[in-house]
Formats: structure tokens, sequence, C-alpha cells
């Protein structure tokens, strides 16, 4: 049988959800929502990560209702729902292929664990079903893991790879994708990144060769650079973007790993500080388990909503 995307995504959320359940527990039922209770449901939302932010717009949201026969779960589900997904539309994108002259150079950047190598592949999946032309660039060279295991998924996907051996020029096999890339009419060009926060001086190094030589080819290119963040990380994935975003001019987000065990609250949060575009989440490590971002329905999978039906 085959589970909607609606179901998949209620799974990734679980933890969320479950973990703003058990805070939440005991909180209904009152019909008056004193102060005390009201600082109870805003703690409980920030503990299940949603960040103080949502916590905050939630409880004036709760102020401002009066319920004659007590709060329900089921209501204060539908709040915190209606309150995120407000936080998330603005940031809701779909990545645009409209780059001209072609190719649009996508990099991808994020940490090593991030998952950013199978989302590089989803990704380039998801733009083959729809009809464009990809091209993938094996630039994380600094991990010989990293350049084979993007070519076993180029091959599944179907899709040609530029890539060399450990420790070649990443600029160079840009440079050559891109001119390959141009001659062959693809329409998007989705290069891999050495994944090392830890080393800001190196990482901000290579992607400005990067970047240079893509200016001789294309002043636009890179066209957008996309951190992928690991959903499992928390909190900590708001720190990445903190430092990709001043080494690396990030325009996109990416969340993987949303798998049931991820604290995907961290997202709302991240929508909130930073208001960068979301383009896609990920829910598992098949090649269709990568899907633009919905915010109603990640709003609804966080809230718990859909396990309530």
């Amino acid at each position: 049988m085959t589970t909607s995307w609606a179901d998949r995504l209620a799974g990734g959320f679980r933890r969320t959800s479950d973990r703003l359940g058990e805070n939440l527990s005991g909180l209904f039922g009152k019909a008056a929502l004193d102060a005390d209770t009201l600082d109870q449901v805003e703690e409980a939302l920030i503990a299940s990560d949603l960040g103080p932010a949502t916590a905050s717009r939630v409880r004036a949201r709760l102020e401002g209702e009066r319920f004659a026969t007590g709060l329900t779960e089921q209501r204060l589900r539908e709040i915190v729902a209606d309150e995120v997904a407000a936080i998330l539309a603005p940031v809701a994108k779909p990545l645009e292929i409209e780059a001209f002259p072609r190719p649009q150079v996508i990099l991808v950047i994020g940490v090593n664990g991030s998952g950013k190598t199978t989302t590089i592949a989803k990704l380039a999946g998801l733009l083959t079903e729809q009809d464009y032309q990809v091209m993938l660039v094996a630039g994380d060279t600094f991990r010989a893991a990293a350049i084979g295991q993007l070519q076993v998924w180029a091959e599944r996907v179907g899709v040609p790879i530029i890539a060399g051996a450990e420790g070649a020029d990443a600029a160079g096999l840009v440079f050559e994708g891109v001119k390959r890339g141009t001659a062959e009419g693809t329409d998007v060009l989705i290069v891999d990144t050495a994944g090392r926060l830890q080393n800001k001086a190196g990482l901000m190094d290579e992607l400005a060769k990067i970047r240079r030589v893509l200016g001789r080819l294309n002043p636009a290119a890179p066209h957008d650079v996309l951190l992928v963040l690991d959903a499992t990380t928390g909190q900590n994935g708001l720190q990445q973007i903190e430092v990709f975003k001043e080494t690396a001019n990030v325009t996109g987000l990416i969340m993987t790993k949303l798998d049931g065990t991820a604290r995907g609250g961290v997202l709302v949060a991240a929508a909130e500080r930073y208001g960068l575009p979301i383009h896609a989440i990920g829910v598992g490590e098949t090649l269709d388990d990568l899907r633009p971002f919905d915010p109603q329905a990640v709003a609804r999978a966080i809230a718990g909503l859909e396990r309530l039906k």
C-alpha cells in the first residue's frame, strides 16, 4: 500500500508532535486560561523546539479567544497549526529554474553528515520529473566516499556527472561542468561542495574560487546557494545557518532527515529568525522522499493534526 505524502510528513514530524502533546498534557479542559496556564503553554511550545517567537504568537492568540467548554487538545493543535503556517507561508518558495543563458547553477552546501549528497540526488530526480535536463558536479573532492556516492546516485537517477579523483580541483570541475552543460543544452547544473563547517576560512576560500570561475563564464552564477540542514540536529541547525550565511551567501534551505526522530520544530524557528526561502523537505532515503515545501501540510504535521483525524 502506498503511503500518502501527508502520512509521510506526519511520520517525519512524529517526534515533534509527540513532544508537543507530552508537554501540553494536563493543560486541557480549562475554560478560563489564567496567566499561569498561558505561561505553561508558552513554555511547552518552546520545549518542543518551536522557538520563543512562535510560542509568543500562540499565547497571544489564546489570550484573545474565549473557551466556553474549555480548551481542547484538538483546538490547541489547530491554533498551533494556524500560527506555524502563518510563519512558514512567506518562506515557502519553489525552486524556480529560470536562468538564461542556461545552465542554472546550483551550489549545494552543508556540513558532512547532513544528507547533502543524497539530497542532491533527490533534487536531481525531482527536477528530472519536471522535464529539466540535469547534470551533477562532484565538487566535494576532499572525500572519495562523497564522489563515489554521487556517481552511484547519478547513475540511478539517469543524469550525467562531472567527477574527478579525490583531491581534484573543485573549481576546475565546475568550470568543466558549465562548459559541457552549455554545449549540451543542460538546464540545471547541481554542484556538490565540501562540507567543512569547522574550517570556515577554507570553505570560504574554496567557494570564492568557485564563484570566480563561474563569474568568468556567467556573471549571474551561481544562481542558487542551497544549504542542506539535518533536522535531527535541532537548534544546532540555527547555528549552521548563521555560519553559512556569513561564508557562502545562502539563498535558500532544504530540510532533510525528517524521519520521525527529527526535531522538526527548528524549521519554524529558522523561518522566523532568518526568513530564507525553504524550497523542499526530505522525509526518507528514497528518491521520491524529497518534495517542494508545503507550509500548510507541514504545519498540520508539526501540530499532529493528521493523527487526530
